[in-house]
């Protein structure tokens, strides 16, 4: 494995005040999530529940079990998590397993994504994935890296754990979350500065496996067929992806506002999902659209800067790691909803409705405040720190 040159790699031990602009994007970025959640879902909830608030209360309710994960992540000794790491992922493998036991997955348009929880609440183990596969792959590489044998240094068990993470997961039908984990993964391996010698024969079974997918499976092949002809299957395929663009074009610039907002994302079914983002766009037209980016672009520039300039490697590919994950999946699902890319089923951080990702998405933001909170120490150590320092590089 290459040296690393991206990150300094010094033990955090010293932490600063709360990142409080990077706080506020966050809680920014959630509170239009509902507000937007809210705008989109009310009447489809009093036509199927009788409530226009019911879709808010639930995500509400996950929102709270997030944000004391949130709090969890933010305030523990980075150490501490570090120790957990293999806990979170042996977890997220057994999740995913449960997905394929009978009676406890739930299985919907032939896919097993989600698993059964008490009152009447659902679980979907990709979603923790996601976290856990970057916490793995940073702690591995950093350990790595402390390492004085070159020849001890392999990514051998990185690629291995990449390709067991997500087969699992194409294996439960979900091929475009499959497909994202994948590129986190070897994201963080060329931020890590590991060899990426293995990426060729890697790409040479995961590029045909990826094309046996598509085409022999006939919904994602129509899929890809009617993003290629977006004026066919309007009645079907297309029939989302069409009326989302409608609702984007009736914005305008300044929106049909919060009431009249709704006129065409109404005929959008399950909107309050994948789609949400077209509400949105109605809603609060281009300039909401402009807002939304610009917040996004500034967590972006907050988390990455936590990241590039945190002493500790582990906790710089961490968070370098979770921002991308929020990141890249929101570009993804605005450039879907506006028809750039063909329909994916990934859903937007913090607006789409779904109690996983949003309990996931702020522990991976609680991890993000925590790690922008780090410290250089000072280069002159004593001899017990070094000690020390030493000892926690093997845990």
């Amino acid at each position: 494995m290459n040296q690393f040159t991206f990150y300094a790699n010094k033990p955090s031990q010293n932490y600063n005040k709360v990142d409080i602009w990077l706080l506020g994007s966050i809680l920014l970025l959630w509170g239009l999530g509902i507000f937007t959640l809210y705008v989109c879902s009310q009447n489809f909830a009093i036509r199927a529940f009788g409530n226009p608030l019911y879709f808010v209360k639930r995500q509400l309710l996950c929102s709270a079990v997030g944000f004391v994960l949130f709090a969890g992540f933010m305030i523990t000794d980075m150490r501490y998590i570090r120790k957990f790491v293999s806990v979170i992922v042996i977890v997220s493998l057994v999740l995913c397993f449960l997905t394929f036991v009978p009676g406890i997955s739930i299985i919907k348009n032939g896919a097993r994504r989600w698993i059964r929880l008490p009152g009447n609440f659902t679980f979907q183990p990709s979603e923790l994935v996601k976290f856990a596969i970057v916490l793995f792959l940073a702690n591995y590489f950093d350990k790595q890296d402390k390492l004085l044998n070159p020849e001890e240094k392999t990514v051998f068990p990185c690629v291995i754990a990449l390709i067991v993470f997500a087969g699992i997961v194409f294996a439960q039908k979900d091929f475009s979350t499959g497909v994202f984990i994948t590129l986190i993964g070897i994201l963080l391996f060329f931020v890590s500065g590991a060899k990426l010698v293995w990426i060729f024969p890697f790409a040479l079974i995961a590029i045909p496996a990826a094309f046996l997918m598509i085409t022999l499976n006939p919904y994602r092949l129509q899929r890809l067929i009617g993003w290629i002809s977006p004026d066919e299957f309007s009645s079907s395929i297309n029939y989302q992806s069409l009326n989302a663009k409608r609702a984007i074009s009736a914005g305008g610039v300044w929106g049909s506002g919060i009431g009249a907002g709704l006129s065409k994302i109404n005929s959008i079914p399950e909107v309050q999902a994948d789609y949400i983002f077209a509400g949105w766009a109605e809603s609060m037209g281009y300039i909401g659209v402009v807002i939304y980016f610009v917040l996004l672009g500034f967590f972006a520039y907050r988390g990455y800067k936590a990241a590039l300039s945190n002493p500790d490697k582990f906790s710089a590919l961490s968070t370098f790691g979770c921002v991308s994950v929020i990141v890249l999946q929101s570009l993804v699902n605005t450039m879907v909803v506006s028809g750039v890319l063909p329909s994916t089923g990934i859903n937007l951080p913090f607006f789409s409705l779904g109690g996983t990702s949003i309990i996931i998405t702020l522990a991976m933001c609680g991890f993000i405040v925590n790690a922008s909170r780090c410290e250089k120490i000072d280069e002159k150590m004593t001899e017990s720190d070094e000690i020390n320092i030493e000892s926690l590089s093997y845990l």
